[in-house]
């Protein structure tokens, strides 16, 4: 139609689970209703929005129809230390698939700005603009994190980069499998 307009995010996910499930930042996503999936493998699908949740800034996709897709297994964040080496694997600048390695530089960083949750890794593996919803990995191979915000005055990577960390994610991913369109939070009220 006339006057409307294609708005195009480039951004990077993680398949959590087989049947065709995804994770990434709510804000790759955050003003689409239409989103294609692209694996490495240059296969592309369709997918739909499952879960969005602003306060994680984490967003769960279901790529359409029947998926056999290997799906990375969900560490434990919890277990993570200082000085741990993590890889960060994700699609900066839209070039491809990239790894860049660091360590684990702080753990429950707050006041990183980029959601309600405050309690971030952070790391110095190289994250830029495009890895965001990409996977921050243990050297076993497990997601313990995923990318999401880096600190830059020029828009690069300068080292300090953080991951909302894999204990967050799982409680998002079995929200979206449970069928849930949210995540369900206890509230105190005093």
């Amino acid at each position: 139609l006339p006057g409307e307009r294609a708005q195009r995010s480039l951004g990077s996910g993680v398949i959590v689970d087989g049947s065709g499930l995804i994770v990434t930042n709510n804000h790759v996503i955050e003003n689409m209703n239409e989103v294609k999936i692209a694996l490495a493998d240059r296969r592309e699908f369709e997918a739909t929005i499952a879960l969005r949740d602003h306060r994680t800034d984490l967003a769960i996709l279901k790529i359409k129809g029947p998926a056999d897709l290997p799906p990375m297994a969900i560490g434990d964040s919890d277990h993570l230390e200082v000085g741990d080496f993590v890889m960060a694997i994700g699609n900066p600048f839209g070039v491809g698939q990239t790894v860049t390695q660091g360590i684990v530089s702080a753990l429950a960083r707050t006041q990183v700005g980029s959601s309600d949750y405050q309690f971030f890794i952070q790391t110095d593996a190289a994250i830029n603009p495009g890895n965001s919803g990409g996977a921050l990995v243990d050297l076993r191979g497990n997601l313990v994190g995923i990318n999401t915000a880096i600190y830059s005055q020029s828009g690069g990577s300068h080292g300090i980069g953080f991951a909302i960390p894999a204990s967050m994610v799982r409680a998002v991913v079995e929200a979206a499998k449970a069928g849930s369109q949210t995540v369900r939070r206890p509230w105190l009220g005093a």
